[in-house]
């Protein structure tokens, strides 16, 4: 049988790796007015990024860091600030149990992010701009000082406990900026360089990751809202199960003209027994 012709088994497309430096690497979230936003110099490669739709294997969240799953929200508006906390915090909680085992999620935060464009306008003014740079949420130091600060005390020593976030479109299908997964598995560990993220009330860390030819990518076309993406930011476990799965937005070749994205995303702190 002979390939259907609009089947897109991968496609290349620029992504923006960090160059690496010797100095200490940071970035503002709010720069204060004339300040250097960042001192990290990015640098475009372009990727083969494979659809997982066309994997023979399905991603696994603690070997290739990430998983596609089908789950319907009973979230009516993502826009809608007291819903959000009220269901979709709780959703995310469940997702993340139910995936992985955990004895307790905590779902700390959330992003709603997308792009105006001629064809839809998102109206929320507090949606954040896709994320075009290739990074982890945490690195092994401020992983573990955020979930103190979560918690309102250390985590339990020996206990392993996991970064986990949530992440599903809200308009669909989504081809405007879609999200790309690099392969935990195909990270090395001096590929993570570890940049401070300064807020104006305090400062985390997070990786940026420099180009290695053998980093393996992926991404799904065309999601619905009733799929998600599960991913690692970051697991205390070092048995060689994943741990950082360092993601990008990037422009899906095949759909320079789309809808604007728009999307949630659910931070959550996994603990185990």
């Amino acid at each position: 049988m002979s390939a259907n012709p609009e089947t897109h088994y991968s496609v290349r497309s620029s992504v923006y790796y960090a160059a690496g430096d010797k100095r200490q690497l940071f970035a503002y979230a709010y720069a204060p007015h004339g300040t250097e936003e960042t001192n990290i110099q990015f640098a475009e490669h372009v990727v083969e990024i494979r659809d997982v739709r066309q994997a023979s294997q399905a991603l696994r969240l603690d070997v290739e860091g990430a998983s596609v799953l089908s789950h319907r929200s009973a979230v009516h508006s993502f826009y809608d600030e007291n819903e959000l906390l009220r269901v979709g915090y709780l959703e995310a909680a469940d997702l993340v149990r139910s995936a992985t085992g955990a004895a307790e999620v905590v779902v700390f935060d959330h992003n709603i992010r997308g792009r105006k464009g001629p064809a839809k306008a998102v109206a929320a003014t507090d949606v954040k701009n896709p994320v075009f740079h290739i990074h982890t949420d945490f690195s092994d130091t401020s992983a573990l000082s955020r979930a103190a600060a979560v918690l309102g005390r250390p985590p339990v020593p020996g206990q392993r406990m996991a970064a986990i976030n949530v992440w599903r479109p809200i308009a669909e299908p989504l081809r405007d900026s879609p999200l790309a997964i690099c392969d935990a598995s195909s990270v090395e560990t001096g590929d993570l360089l570890a940049a401070d993220l300064i807020y104006p009330n305090r400062k985390g860390q997070i990786y940026y990751v420099a180009y290695n030819p053998a980093h393996r990518w992926y991404y799904a076309s065309d999601m619905r809202k009733d799929e998600v993406w599960l991913f690692k930011n970051f697991d205390t476990a070092t048995d060689g199960r994943a741990r950082f799965a360092p993601h990008t937005a990037f422009i899906d070749p095949t759909h320079l003209v789309a809808a604007p994205r728009e999307s949630v995303e659910f931070r959550t702190f996994a603990f185990f027994n």
